[in-house]
């Protein structure tokens, strides 16, 4: 039976690359798709959902709703030298008039969580990839309709590696920390994604040169345009490799065999100084499911089979 899933995100390169691969994936019947201020503006997450359904061109067309514009507290973070101003590399995606791929949700992205979340009583996955604002904010306003969710997968945080944004913080963890230890602590099965495993699945040139280039069909040309690769070079924009986060949670929600996960109990600082946003192990807490190790190649043979 396919799973039915909800995917909140902030749509960057990885986000949309994670989107191709869950639609492309028999095992999941994407419900909805929301939007989360994170890599870029709120606004511009929400058009490139868009854009990027418009790629896919969905048979069964997903709601997709905007959600929250700014941390529960603090300031939004945006990650525009990463992936650029519109948050897509610059590929050139169009929305074509006429073709619509979706259907708009009338009201905001937790409510929306909610209402799915009643509706398909703990049949109905939800995928966080991007900071977890939506959902602490739907966990606020009705706790007892989102404990119906079957499970949470998360990608976010460093566990016994370094962070990406400060030396131990994580971007989609530091963007709202306070969000995260609402989520992190609210009982529901919870599988985290951590750089510990991510940064162990990577796009290298090799797999470019062999795998994507070939295929010369629009997936691959946005491939190559998000990334910035560069035939000539053998570079993604001055880069030698291309870290696949938010594919490598949809990965796990579609096989979890591909990992290899330890039980947890941790929490998140929020208090404002060198190590906000960083996670921390703790004796006491309710366990998450922790991905230490990842099957690199199964799961890289499995991704480019299914975004290209």
């Amino acid at each position: 039976m396919r799973r039915k899933v909800i995917i909140d995100c902030d749509v960057g390169v990885d986000d949309a690359l994670a989107l191709i691969f869950a639609f492309h994936s028999p095992e999941l019947d994407i419900k909805a798709i929301t939007a989360v201020n994170g890599n870029v503006h709120l606004n511009q997450v929400f058009e490139n959902i868009q854009k990027v359904l418009s790629l896919i061109r969905p048979k069964t067309h997903p709601l997709i709703a905007k959600g929250a514009d700014r941390p529960l507290s603090g300031r939004p973070l945006y990650a525009h030298s990463i992936h650029g101003a519109d948050g897509l590399g610059g590929a050139r995606l169009e929305i074509k008039e006429g073709e619509i791929f979706w259907q708009i949700y009338p009201a905001n992205a937790d409510e929306l969580i909610i209402d799915l979340a009643e509706k398909y009583k703990e049949e109905l996955t939800l995928i966080a990839i991007g900071p977890l604002t939506n959902l602490a904010l739907a966990m606020k306003k009705d706790f007892k309709v989102i404990k119906k969710l079957r499970e949470i997968f998360i990608m976010g945080g460093a566990i016994g590696t370094g962070g990406n944004v400060t030396p131990s913080a994580e971007f989609n963890i530091f963007s709202d920390p306070i969000a995260a230890n609402i989520v992190f602590g609210s009982g529901i099965p919870i599988t985290l994604v951590p750089l510990d495993v991510t940064h162990q699945v990577n796009l290298t040139s090799k797999y470019m040169e062999e795998k994507v280039l070939p295929i010369q069909n629009p997936f691959s040309k946005f491939i190559i345009e998000a990334t910035g690769y560069d035939t000539n070079e053998k570079l993604f924009k001055n880069k030698e490799l291309i870290h696949l986060h938010d594919p490598l949670a949809v990965g796990v929600a579609i096989d979890p065999t591909l990992v290899e996960k330890e039980k947890l109990a941790i929490q998140v600082e929020t208090k404002e100084g060198n190590d906000f946003g960083k996670i921390s192990k703790i004796k006491e807490g309710l366990p998450l499911d922790v991905c230490l190790k990842v099957d690199s190649k199964r799961f890289l043979d499995l991704f480019l089979s299914r975004v290209i």
